[in-house]
C-alpha cells in the first residue's frame, strides 16, 4: 500500500506535466496527497518544514545560475551574436550538411552558457530555412535541435555551465570539470550516434521522395542578412564564459579556506560557508557575469535599446524554470521521506555496482518527473550519501560519480511530458506524433551513452 501511494504521487505529477499544468502548483499537491494518505496529521508540518525548506534551499543555491544564464542568453540573442554564429557555421559546414550545421550551432551556444530554452528560439529560424533549402523533412528539426542542445553539451562535456552539470558538485564536492576524459568520450559517443541516426532518417525520407513539406505551422519569416557582427567577435562571449569558468574553478580554492567564516558588524554570529559546496556555483556565476559584461562591451548599441524588455523576459523565464525545478526538488524530498520510497530505495540498493545503481536511479527519476535537473536533485537529495559510500568502498573517484550522475540525468528525462520537449515542439509548430519518434531515439542514445561511459571506465580506469 505504501509503495502504491508513492507511485500514485509520481503518476499524478507526470500526468499534470504532460497535460500542460503547472508543476509549481501540482508538485506540492501531489506530494501532500501522498502524505495525506500516509499520515493525515503530518500534512501541515511536512509542507512547511520539508517541502518549503527544500524548495527554498534549492533556489538559494541555484537561482542565480538560472538568472544569469537566462540574461546572458537573451543578450546573445539581442546583440545579433547568435545570428552571426549560426551564419558562420552554416557557411563553414555548408548548406548540404544542414543537420550537422544545426547541431554544431546548438552545441556552441549551450556549451557557451546560453540557456537550452533560449537556444530553441534562437536556432529554429535557421534550422527551418536550411532544411527548406536542402528539402529535408521539417519533422526532423526537433530531433536535430535536441541532439545539439539537450545532450552532450548539457551534461557530458567537462566544464559545461548548464545546471545539470552543477547540481552534483554540491553533493560530491567536485567541480564542473569532473572526469574530463570520460565526459569527452561520452559526448563523442552521443554526437556520432545521434548524427548517424539523423542522417539515416534523412536518407530514408529521400528514398521515399519526402521533402520539407508544405502547410506547416509556425513557419518563421525568411532570414534577412544584415550588418551582423564578425563571427569571431560573436564567439568571444562564449569563449570568455568557458575560460573564466575554468579559471575561477582553479583560483577560488586558492583565495579561500575550506571553511569560510564571514563576520559583519551587524551579525551576532559569523556566516559559515563550506567552500566545496559552493565553489562550482561561484565559478559559473562569475563566468556568466564576465560573459554578460563582454556582450555589453562589444554590442552596447544594439542591446541597450531592447535591454529593459529583453531582461524582463529573461528574468521571467529564469523564475519559471527555477521554480519548476525547485518545486520538483521539494516534491522529491517529501516522497523520499515516505515509507513507500524506502521500498524503492532498498530495491535499487540491491544493484551491486555503484555506478550502474546511480545511473539507473537517476535516469528513472528524471524520466518520471520529466526533468533532468528535477530527477537529479530528487535522487541525490535522497541517496547521495549511499552513492558516495558505495563508490568509496569500491575505490571509484567521486569525479566519476559526478559525471555518471550528470549524464544519467539527461537520459530518459526527455519523455513526452518533458517541458523542453513540449516547448521545442510548440516553437517548431510540430506535434508529438510527427516528431517525437526522433526525439525519443536521441533519448535512447543519451541513455546508452551513460552505460558506455561506465564500461569505458571499468575497462580503462580513465577519469
Amino acid at each position: 500500500m505504501t509503495f502504491a501511494i508513492v507511485l500514485l504521487a509520481l503518476v499524478l505529477l507526470m500526468l499534470a506535466a504532460y497535460r500542460g499544468y503547472s508543476v509549481i502548483l501540482f508538485a506540492p499537491v501531489a506530494a501532500l496527497l501522498a502524505v495525506l494518505l500516509t499520515d493525515p496529521g503530518a500534512v501541515p508540518a511536512v509542507f512547511t518544514g520539508l517541502f518549503m525548506e527544500r524548495m527554498v534551499g534549492f533556489l538559494k543555491l541555484y537561482f542565480p545560475v538560472f538568472l544569469l544564464g537566462a540574461v546572458f542568453g537573451k543578450l546573445i540573442e539581442l546583440s545579433g551574436f547568435s545570428q552571426s554564429i549560426a551564419g558562420a557555421v552554416i557557411r563553414l559546414i555548408g548548406q548540404q550538411r544542414a543537420i550537422l550545421s544545426i547541431v554544431v550551432v546548438c552545441a556552441l551556444l549551450t556549451y557557451g552558457g546560453v540557456s537550452l530554452f533560449v537556444v530553441v528560439f534562437a536556432v529554429y529560424p535557421f534550422a527551418a530555412e536550411m532544411f527548406r533549402r536542402a528539402d529535408i523533412p521539417k519533422r526532423l528539426i526537433p530531433g536535430t535541435i535536441a541532439l545539439g542542445a539537450f545532450t552532450f553539451t548539457m551534461d557530458s562535456l567537462p566544464g559545461t555551465p548548464q545546471i545539470q552539470n552543477i547540481i552534483p558538485t554540491t553533493f560530491f564536492g567536485t567541480d564542473t570539470w569532473a572526469a574530463p576524459v570520460l565526459g569527452v568520450i561520452g559526448g563523442m559517443f552521443i554526437l556520432a550516434s545521434g548524427l548517424a541516426y539523423l542522417e539515416w532518417r534523412r536518407r530514408q525520407a529521400l528514398r521515399n521522395g519526402e521533402g520539407y513539406g508544405a502547410g506547416h505551422s509556425n513557419e518563421p519569416e525568411q532570414i534577412i542578412a544584415g550588418n551582423a557582427a564578425h563571427p569571431l567577435l560573436a564567439l568571444l562571449p562564449l569563449l570568455v564564459v568557458g575560460i573564466a569558468n575554468l579559471a575561477f574553478t582553479r583560483l577560488i580554492p586558492r583565495f579561500y579556506e575550506p571553511t569560510i567564516e564571514t563576520q559583519l558588524a551587524g551579525l551576532t554570529q559569523p556566516l559559515v560557508t563550506q567552500l566545496t559546496s559552493v565553489v562550482a556555483i561561484w565559478a559559473v556565476m562569475g563566468a556568466l557575469l564576465m560573459g554578460i559584461l563582454t556582450v555589453l562591451l562589444f554590442a552596447f548599441r544594439p542591446v541597450v535599446t531592447k535591454f529593459a524588455e529583453g531582461t524582463k523576459a529573461a528574468v521571467g523565464g529564469a523564475l519559471l524554470a527555477s521554480m519548476n525545478t525547485a518545486s520538483e526538488y521539494g516534491f522529491g524530498a517529501v516522497i523520499a521521506a515516505l515509507p513507500g520510497f524506502l521500498i524503492i530505495r532498498n530495491a535499487l540498493m540491491t544493484i551491486p555496482d555503484p555506478l550502474v545503481n546511480e545511473a539507473i536511479t537517476i535516469t528513472t527519476l528524471a524520466g518520471v518527473t520529466g526533468s533532468a535537473s528535477g530527477g537529479l536533485s530528487i535522487a541525490l537529495a535522497a541517496m547521495a550519501e549511499h552513492f558516495t559510500a558505495a563508490a568509496q568502498a569500491a575505490g571509484i573517484p567521486l569525479e566519476v560519480l559526478h559525471r555518471v550522475a550528470s549524464m544519467a540525468s539527461g537520459g530518459m528525462d526527455t519523455l513526452p511530458h518533458n517541458g523542453a520537449v513540449i516547448t521545442l515542439l510548440a516553437v517548431t509548430g510540430l506535434t508529438h506524433r510527427q516528431s517525437y519518434k526522433d526525439i525519443f531515439a536521441i533519448t535512447c542514445v543519451k541513455t546508452l551513452a551513460v552505460f558506455f561511459v561506465i564500461a569505458v571506465y571499468y575497462a580503462t580506469g580513465l577519469v
